[in-house]
């Protein structure tokens, strides 16, 4: 469970940033995640933290299931471990991402037709939207409803699947305040240039 949570504390946005010479926590929203890499410098480092991200929740895991075969509890225990460690990561003082790209990574690991469902519940809302935190918080609400029905009924995947929601709304606490007082930002559009230095 150490290895699960040094992995989801390495902060791929933050590093990304830094080889573009920008450090993301100064930038747009402060966040390290996906989404403000892409405001901040593109959507090629935005699609490489993405990726990344999601692998750090799927790697261990897969290793846990398929190479230590863990019990369903424990690798749950080990992807929520790599949650938390996403979210407070130890090389960062302990202030890290949301946990969506993550925990969805855990997610594809435990039972890839719940995530298939949760992408396509995140996606209509985006494309309603277009604002990632109301489309993170929708697919975080209905995470448990779609996993208790499609794995089975599963205590442990709902556990699982109740605390993810519940840190997905901690970490959205300013942003549930912006949506309420309507001054959340959208994506407006899928083409965002790089960070253009020097521009006044």
């Amino acid at each position: 469970m150490a290895g699960s949570y040094l992995l989801g504390s390495i902060p791929v946005g933050y590093l990304v940033g830094r080889l573009f010479g920008v450090d993301v926590r100064q930038q747009g929203s402060g966040n390290i995640g996906a989404t403000n890499v892409l405001r901040t410098i593109g959507k090629g480092p935005a699609a490489a933290t993405l990726l990344l991200d999601i692998g750090k929740g799927f790697l261990p895991v897969i290793l846990g299931r398929k190479i230590l075969f863990l019990t369903p509890a424990w690798t749950i225990a080990v992807g929520l471990t790599a949650v938390i460690g996403h979210t407070f990561p130890i090389f960062l003082r302990f202030k890290g991402g949301k946990g969506v790209a993550t925990g969805f990574g855990v997610l594809i690991g435990l039972s890839p037709l719940t995530a298939l469902y949760i992408f396509g519940v995140w996606l209509v809302v985006f494309a309603m939207s277009r604002i990632v935190s109301l489309s993170s918080l929708s697919a975080a609400v209905a995470l448990p409803i779609l996993i208790w029905h499609l794995t089975n009924q599963e205590v442990a995947y709902l556990g699982f699947s109740c605390l993810v929601t519940f840190l997905v709304f901690l970490t959205h606490r300013t942003n549930i305040r912006r949506l309420l007082s309507g001054k959340e930002p959208k994506i407006k559009s899928p083409s965002i240039p790089l960070l253009q230095r020097g521009k006044k």
